[in-house]
């Protein structure tokens, strides 16, 4: 499987209230919940730097980073991916781009997922591997629609 396909293939967010990428606009109702018009938000997980691998101990130490440098930004627990690949996850509320981007590339991610309402971006981070265009990071654009809790996913690296 390749990375951008497993991005595409698994669901994201509160374990209370998934969602995956969609090229449609989700059914009135199908969007997740804790999103409003216009909110800014971030998905970004410290887990298995660019799609590799790491020991718990150092994804469970690199996750804690990651919360202790946003702790200025509302946030709440997520999950991104399912079964041996569900990583840990941080759903930031009101984060800019910008640093969402610098957050994802600090922890070494391939991409973190950006959103404005429920229109969200899966931005890849230049790391030389698939996906790369070169140093500037790139988006492909999806909408944010709820998937049931049981509803079978890929991994996200």
């Amino acid at each position: 499987m390749t990375l951008r396909r497993a991005f595409l293939d698994t669901t994201y967010g509160p374990r209370h209230e998934r969602f995956r990428l969609s090229p449609t606009p989700p059914a009135p109702g199908q969007g997740p919940s804790w999103v409003w018009p216009g909110q800014r938000w971030a998905l970004i997980t410290a887990w298995n730097p660019g799609g590799l691998r790491q020991p718990p101990a150092v994804n469970h130490t690199a996750q804690a980073r990651l919360q202790a440098a946003t702790r200025a930004w509302p946030q709440q627990p997520a999950v991104n991916g399912h079964g041996e690949w569900a990583e840990p996850a941080l759903l930031l509320l009101g984060l800019p781009l910008p640093e969402a981007l610098r957050l994802g590339r600090a922890f070494g991610q391939a991409a973190v997922l950006f959103g404005t309402g429920l229109r969200v971006a899966l931005v890849w981070l230049p790391t030389g591997a698939e996906g790369d265009h070169g140093e500037r990071p790139w988006a492909e654009r999806y909408w944010a629609v709820t998937t049931p809790p049981t509803s079978p996913g890929a991994c996200i690296l």
